[in-house]
């Protein structure tokens, strides 16, 4: 797939194009979304492996929330970097 984005022949874009990308908004949609799968993942997980519901959902409700911000960011951050737009 990045090689194919790397080889693809595309006209070139314009500054203005590359600067608009996506918005907070959909960053944080995207995140909420993600978040509510893994959250749920965790807490599926961590009940594995504890037994028990409230540690499960104490790690689950910590990595919900650290996680979704860290998410933001990253994709603020791609969506910066001009590389394969």
């Amino acid at each position: 797939m990045i090689a194919q984005m790397l080889l693809k022949n595309k006209e070139k874009s314009t500054y203005q194009e590359d600067a608009v990308g996506e918005k907070p908004i959909r960053s944080v949609a995207k995140a909420l979304s993600w978040r509510l799968i893994g959250t749920l993942d965790t807490l599926i997980v961590s009940y594995f492996l504890t037994g028990e519901l409230s540690v499960a959902a104490s790690i689950a409700s910590v990595d919900f929330v650290t996680k979704m911000i860290l998410y933001f960011f990253h994709e603020r951050i791609w969506n910066s970097v001009k590389w394969g737009k």
